[in-house]
């Protein structure tokens, strides 16, 4: 059976960046830092002091207050990004064609910041305190199903939970769901809002957070001093479409959505596999997914977390994938700017890689000013770079040894 082409029609966000696609890209390309003091748990409680916070964002905006209230923050980021997604791509979704439209949106850990609230109410006042909105608020799959509730979108509905590798592996899933015929257009990305006590304070227990107290540079991918990534929050979302449904409603095409590679490292809960080695195989996949060669890439946007060992393994298994090749291609970290949005980081990064291949710009690494021997690519450093991307790379790597990878291209007829 052919299978069918997909492509990118639609793209909405909110991330530290800003509050919209293009503000977002803008402030990267401008290489603006998203980082800011911690405000949204207490500082004086952790030894996180930094954070890639959203502050301005008012779910009034997008949505019923009323029913704003009964979502989680991860799910006001996932409806608002899907109602401007949507808008983007002058999508209405009819009675007619709503069963072949599906919603698979990501998420890390879900409604913590609801877990967190609801289990102090039911210490103190006992069960009759917790909300009978609780267990619909927290679960990881709500933003999925409210995004399909709010749009009336009713064709496949789910959500990949592999911790930082979830808006990856949705979109590679959604995408797949398009390629073999079981949709025409997929609502597909990652969100999350993890900024609470309990997760900020099990990242300082595992050591992965930076301690930095300088937010403009505690966020430095394949920098010899990085010591750990900066949580950030936020939602990216996607609209993919059959070639076919796009020409056929004369849709605007931002790029072509050619591969996905998903593997698992067999290996550590939290650490990679020695050398990249689950990464370079999740990479390799979704190449030859693509039909493409390594050479052909000119762009890969790196889960680059700004930890010891990811931006090391990943720069390793670069080097397996590409060989001579990897010393040629432009690499960057968006994370540097904007932080580590966890399970919402592959569809932010998603965005900003289909954005380098429209725009012809690559985004750069910030905070990049001490070489590492162990880390010795292209990363663009500190400043955007005007080159043609004729297909750029994704990855994700999440704890449990979740592997995952895009690859987008230039549309062509």
């Amino acid at each position: 059976m052919e299978k069918r082409r997909v492509v990118i029609t639609g793209m909405g966000a909110v991330t530290p960046l800003g509050l919209d696609v293009e503000t977002t890209w803008n402030s990267a390309i401008e290489g603006k830092s998203g980082v800011g003091p911690l405000t949204r748990v207490p500082a004086e409680d952790f030894p996180m002091k930094v954070a890639a916070e959203i502050n301005e964002f008012d779910p009034a905006t997008f949505m019923d207050k009323k029913e704003a209230r009964k979502m989680d923050r991860f799910t006001q980021f996932a409806v608002a990004s899907a109602l401007m997604a949507l808008k983007d791509s002058k999508l209405e979704i009819t009675e007619e064609i709503a069963p072949r439209v599906g919603v698979w949106i990501g998420s890390g850990i879900g409604g913590m910041e609801t877990y967190e609230q609801n289990f102090r109410q039911f210490l103190e006042k006992g069960h009759r305190r917790v909300s009978p909105f609780f267990v619909p608020m927290m679960i990881p799959d709500m933003a999925s199903g409210q995004v399909s509730i709010i749009t009336g979108a009713k064709g496949i509905n789910s959500c990949s939970v592999t911790a930082c590798a979830s808006g990856t592996n949705s979109i590679g899933d959604a995408f797949k769901v398009i390629q073999r015929g079981d949709a025409d257009i997929m609502i597909t990305g990652g969100s999350e809002a993890p900024i609470t006590n309990m997760a900020v304070a099990g990242f300082c227990s595992a050591k992965a957070v930076s301690t930095s107290e300088d937010p403009s540079t505690a966020s430095r991918p394949f920098d010899a001093n990085r010591d750990g990534f900066v949580m950030g929050e936020g939602a990216g979302i996607l609209i993919l479409e059959s070639l076919e449904s796009a020409q056929k409603r004369g849709a605007t095409i931002y790029a072509e959505i050619v591969g996905y590679g998903a593997t698992g490292d067999a290996h550590h809960v939290t650490a990679p596999a020695p050398e990249g080695e689950g990464g370079a195989r999740a990479m390799k996949q979704a190449i030859d997914d693509a039909g493409l060669k390594p050479e052909d890439i000119d762009y890969l946007n790196a889960h680059g977390t700004s930890t010891p060992y990811n931006d090391k393994f990943e720069t390793m298994a670069t080097k397996t994938v590409f060989g001579e090749h990897a010393y040629n291609m432009a690499i960057s970290s968006t994370k540097s700017m904007t932080g580590h949005l966890l399970g919402a980081a592959g569809a932010v990064e998603a965005i900003l890689s289909i954005k380098a291949i429209k725009e012809g710009i690559i985004p750069p690494t910030i905070n990049y000013q001490t070489a590492d021997p162990d880390c010795d690519l292209d990363y663009v450093p500190n400043t955007a770079r005007k080159q043609t991307v004729r297909a750029a790379v994704s990855n994700s790597l999440g704890f449990g040894g979740h592997n995952a990878t895009l690859v987008f291209k230039a549309y062509q007829d």
